[in-house]
């Protein structure tokens, strides 16, 4: 998390964890409880929604670098999507409860936090925008 300070990154350091994934592996599913926000170093992940009679629809993939899981923001605290790997994916996972007591403690890490997580959702948006953008040029 780029917004941070050393010493405010050092805090979070409980809170993480480093996991993997291998190829196909459901890391949520929509509806369960949203408990852990990912940073993926490594690989691709397919968000996916499901369609009633039909298989699986991805509306989204995360690479190196993207944020995964941003549910535990808000009140709900569900997925509202799957998220599956897409080849092997390495990630640090960080608890929510742990993210969210650090920041109660400390405003200014909340900011930094939330500065970091609004701009992944700015940018995944941004990304949402421009793959519309192309379908409607390419008359699909």
């Amino acid at each position: 998390m780029r917004s941070l300070t050393h010493e405010q990154a050092e805090r979070l350091v409980p809170c993480a964890r480093e996991v993997a994934f291998a190829d196909n592996v459901l890391i949520f599913r929509e509806g369960t409880p949203a408990d852990t926000s990912y940073l993926i170093c490594d690989g691709s992940v397919a968000l996916e929604v499901h369609i009633p009679g039909k298989d699986a629809v991805q509306v989204e993939s995360l690479r190196d670098g993207d944020v995964l899981g941003l549910s535990w923001l808000f009140p709900s605290a569900q997925w509202t999507l799957d998220a599956r790997s897409v080849g092997g994916v390495r990630a640090f996972a960080l608890r929510a409860d742990c993210l969210l007591e650090r920041m109660n403690e400390d405003t200014t890490l909340a900011a930094a936090v939330l500065t970091y997580m609004v701009h992944a959702l700015y940018q995944r948006l941004q990304r949402v925008r421009l793959q519309r953008l192309d379908v409607y040029a390419t008359g699909v």
